[in-house]
C-alpha cells in the first residue's frame, strides 16, 4: 500500500534538500535514435539523481518525447546504453533485456502519464479498472486489495473517488491525466515519466495539476523526468533543465540558471520566444 507522507524512500526527511550527493538512480550514454534519413536523438547523456526532477526543454523535433520513450523501454535505441538503479537490473543495460523482462521493468519500476491519456488509458475501461491493471500485471489477484489500491493511488492524485467506477472517456481532460498519474504511481515506481502532462488543459486546471504534482514529489521524493514546452511547467517543477535541439543537448543545468541566464545561443532564443 500506499503511504504518501512518510520519509522518502532513501531516508531523508521531507524538508531535506532534493539535491544530494549520491550516485545516479538513471544513467544513459550515447543514446541514439534515427528514423530513417531522420536523426531524432544523437549522442545523448543524461544523468537523474534520486529524488531529482529532470526537466527536458526544446522546440518540437528536438528530440526530447523521442528521449522519454527510450527511458520508458517503448522502442530501441540505434545506439548507447541505460542503467536504472533497481536491485533486479542494477548495473545492467536495460536495452539488453529481453522483451518480458523490459515489460517488468515498465510494470513494477517505471511510471509513465502521456500527454495524450489514449496513450495510456483503456478508455472502455473504469477508471478504477485502469489502475487496477497496473496491479494485476504485478500478480495482484484479491479483488478487495486491487480496488483498495486502486481507490489509494486514485485518491493520491486527488481524483474524486465517487467517480472511480466512471470511464475515462466520461471525463475531463485534467481528470483523465489524474487517472493517468494514479496508474503511474500505484506501485511506487523509482522513476515516473511526465510527457507534456498539462498540455491542452485550461490554464486553471493546468494549475491544479501541477499543484498535484508538486505535493506528489514533494511527499514521495520519486524521481521524475519531466518533458514539456511550457517553460512555467518546467520552473515550476524542475531541479534541473537538460535543452536540447535537432537530437542533442545543448545546455544543461540549474533551472533557474538555465531559465534566467541562458548561455547558448537556442537557450536564449528559446526563453525569450516564451517571455
Amino acid at each position: 500500500m500506499l503511504a504518501f507522507s512518510s520519509p522518502d524512500a532513501f531516508g531523508q526527511p521531507l524538508d531535506a534538500p532534493r539535491l544530494v550527493m549520491t550516485p545516479p538512480l538513471l544513467s544513459a550514454r550515447g543514446l541514439q535514435r534515427r528514423y530513417g534519413a531522420i536523426v531524432a536523438l544523437k549522442d545523448v547523456d543524461l544523468d537523474v539523481y534520486p529524488g531529482e526532477v529532470l526537466g527536458i526543454v526544446g522546440e518540437s523535433g528536438s528530440g526530447k518525447s523521442t528521449l522519454l520513450r527510450l527511458l520508458n523501454l517503448e522502442e530501441p535505441a540505434d545506439g548507447g546504453s541505460y542503467t536504472l538503479a533497481v536491485a533486479e537490473y542494477a548495473g545492467r543495460d536495460l536495452f539488453g533485456l529481453d522483451r518480458f523482462q523490459k515489460r517488468q521493468m515498465r510494470v513494477r519500476h517505471i511510471g509513465i502519464v502521456y500527454q495524450h491519456p489514449h496513450l495510456g488509458l483503456r478508455m472502455g475501461t473504469t477508471s478504477g479498472g485502469n489502475v487496477a491493471d497496473r496491479l494485476i500485471l504485478a500478480g495482484e489477484r484479491s479483488f478487495s486489495r486491487l480496488r483498495g489500491a486502486a481507490r489509494e493511488a486514485l485518491n493520491a492524485s486527488e481524483f474524486p473517488l465517487e467517480r472511480i467506477d466512471d470511464l475515462p472517456r466520461q471525463l475531463s481532460g485534467g481528470m483523465q491525466q489524474r487517472v493517468q498519474l494514479a496508474k503511474a504511481i500505484a506501485l511506487r515506481p523509482a522513476l515516473l515519466l511526465l510527457d507534456e502532462p498539462t498540455s491542452g488543459l485550461d490554464v486553471s486546471v493546468q494549475a491544479r495539476v501541477l499543484d498535484t504534482l508538486k505535493r506528489l514529489q514533494r511527499e514521495t521524493r520519486v524521481t521524475t523526468v519531466i518533458v514539456s514546452h511550457d517553460l512555467g511547467v518546467i520552473r515550476t517543477l524542475a531541479d534541473r533543465v537538460i535543452v536540447m535541439r535537432r537530437g542533442r543537448v545543448v545546455e544543461v543545468g540549474l533551472a533557474d540558471q538555465v531559465l534566467d541566464d541562458p548561455q547558448d545561443a537556442y537557450t536564449q532564443q528559446l526563453v525569450h520566444a516564451k517571455l
